[in-house]
């Protein structure tokens, strides 16, 4: 089975509330909410592909030392198995913007289970919500 790797964030603003993306149409598991990211290119790191992949996908600026590691998802889908480390952001420049076509939303960690989320996902909610 293929492995898949793939780098997220959860963007946490002053109030404590996560960012979200909604997939926009066309793209696999359109209309699931996820948190922002995306595959992890060869000779990258985990953080310098979210660094890239948030300015791609949001136009903001975060650096290296402003992603805390949090946790990781492991989760067999039907055609490939994903591996996702996922980091803590509370720094970072701008305001982030959605430059993909997706919808963006800030949730209360309470809130999460209210978003259709990738099977992978799921698990970090509970992790999120004792963290924040």
């Amino acid at each position: 089975m293929k492995l898949v790797l793939v780098s997220a964030v959860a963007l946490i603003d002053a109030d404590g509330r996560v960012l979200l993306a909604q997939r926009p149409e066309g793209k696999s598991m359109a209309g699931l909410w996820e948190f922002p990211g995306g595959k992890i290119e060869e000779n990258e790191t985990p953080e310098q592909a979210l660094v890239r992949e948030l300015h791609e996908e949001l136009g903001i600026e975060t650096w290296d030392s402003c992603l805390a590691p949090l946790t990781f998802a492991s989760h067999s889908y039907d055609n490939f198995h994903l591996l996702m480390p996922v980091f803590a952001c509370r720094k970072w420049n701008g305001i982030p913007q959605a430059r993909e076509g997706q919808t963006l939303k800030w949730v209360r960690p309470n809130d999460l289970r209210d978003y259709p989320m990738p099977e992978a996902d799921i698990p970090l909610i509970p992790i999120l919500r004792d963290w924040i």
